[in-house]
């Protein structure tokens, strides 16, 4: 499997939301990924979803990978320097936080996380082959998190 890696150092600023972002359709842009293609938008809610995540909940600087497999796929990583492991919360209805990682579960075909460094690293997979799993249907992994 040939994977093409591209990474982004983002501060521990919100705004630096907004630059992942604007970074990850120029990066999709240049993979084939056209910005009217589902495939894009999908993966900058994801990479704004977990980019957020790193940079509110842990307030340390973050490094955001996108990895293109040959056979199309994209993995978004995103890794901070804080320990803690991811939380699933469950936002009540008028809540305007706390659903991130629901979007992510909901959104991604797999994702998880892993220990990285001092830190760790919180991933999703979009599959983009045609007939591959529904979000969430995918094969799983040891890291996978359950809401």
């Amino acid at each position: 499997m040939q994977v093409l890696q591209m990474q982004l150092e983002v501060g521990p600023d919100p705004a630096e939301v907004g630059r992942a972002r604007r970074w990850a359709r120029k990066r999709l842009a240049g993979s084939g990924i056209g910005a009217d293609e589902p495939l894009a938008e999908t993966l900058v809610l994801l990479i704004s979803e977990l980019v957020t995540n790193a940079v509110v909940h842990t307030g340390c600087p973050a490094v955001l990978r996108m990895l293109f497999a040959a056979e199309g796929g994209v993995r978004v990583e995103v890794a901070d320097n804080s320990a803690v492991p991811p939380r699933p919360r469950h936002a009540a209805g008028e809540d305007t936080n706390g659903r991130g990682l629901e979007l992510v579960d909901g959104l991604a075909d797999r994702w998880g996380w892993q220990p990285e460094g001092v830190g760790k690293s919180i991933w999703c997979e979009v599959d983009r082959t045609p007939g591959g799993p529904l979000p969430g249907e995918g094969l799983g992994s040891p890291g996978r998190v359950h809401c």
